[in-house]
């Protein structure tokens, strides 16, 4: 019984971790200007940085894409998942 308890409990954690991947990968987070590099926006799966100040909603990913100060992250290519709505 207690095998069976642990079973479920790790697939019940396996699936919580799937389903917040899958929901940060619909949203943005912005990583702050640094004084040697511009601020980023990046997905909100992307892995180069952690979530500090929590994540942003696609309208204001896409404002933030309109400032000059802020520039796409190179690796996740936030942009794109902005295409479609």
């Amino acid at each position: 019984m207690q095998a069976r308890i642990r079973e479920l409990e790790a697939q019940e954690a396996k699936d919580r971790h799937r389903w917040q991947q899958a929901h940060a990968g619909r949203r943005w987070k912005l990583q702050p200007e640094r004084p040697d590099a511009m601020a980023l926006l990046h997905r909100g799966d992307c892995a180069t940085y952690p979530v500090v100040g929590g994540f942003i909603g696609r309208d204001e990913a896409l404002i933030a894409l309109e400032m000059p100060e802020v520039e796409p992250c190179r690796v996740c290519r936030p942009e794109t998942g902005l295409a479609h709505p």
